[in-house]
């Protein structure tokens, strides 16, 4: 019999083994797949999971089942876990070209067209790019097109705004075309 989220988070809350068991059983892979994204080194991202789970189950009072799936909960641990991590191993770099970018007024089809593409050569410059990102907008990027994880639940993962992430989910995209394009100019 499989166990629901809500059971597993009763087990894990009275200590039981079995619940922290099964909780890693079931969400360990996806966990790590949204963090490997962020961290390359895949060491790194093996213990950044672990940290997630342990942080997990000594919070687990902090779960409420009200608010989001035991999974998204985990996500939001995860998010928070390697942004810090991020923050510590990578300088934070603001371009010039960044301010520009928000006078460069682009249509959501442009930027669609722009950024979708089947070519290998053009996935791998936009892997690059995406690579360059703050790891804030990294992480967005990663829960909304890898993950295909809605607004909604990607704002309880960061703690921001519906509506906010919209916007910089926006602002990221119109960055990333900024960025293709004086990559084809070069």
């Amino acid at each position: 019999m499989r166990l629901t989220e809500t059971e597993i988070a009763e087990l894990v809350r009275h200590g039981r083994h079995e619940g922290q068991t099964e909780m890693v059983g079931r969400f360990a892979e996806r966990v790590f797949a949204m963090i490997v994204r962020q961290v390359t080194d895949v060491m790194d991202a093996q213990e950044l999971t672990q940290d997630t789970f342990l942080r997990a189950f000594s919070h687990i009072d902090s779960y409420d089942v009200r608010k989001a799936s035991l999974s998204t909960w985990l996500c939001r641990i995860a998010y928070r876990l390697t942004l810090d991590f991020l923050k510590r191993r990578r300088p934070q770099i603001v371009s010039i070209e960044d301010t520009q970018v928000w006078q460069t007024d682009i249509s959501d089809e442009e930027l669609e067209a722009e950024l979708s593409t089947g070519r290998e050569e053009r996935i791998g410059l936009l892997m690059e790019v995406v690579d360059e990102l703050p790891a804030d907008e990294r992480m967005l990027l990663t829960l909304y097109y890898f993950e295909d994880r809605p607004l909604i639940e990607i704002a309880y993962i960061t703690g921001i705004d519906a509506k906010a992430l919209a916007n910089r989910l926006y602002r990221t995209r119109k960055k990333l075309y900024k960025k293709l394009q004086d990559e084809r100019n070069i």
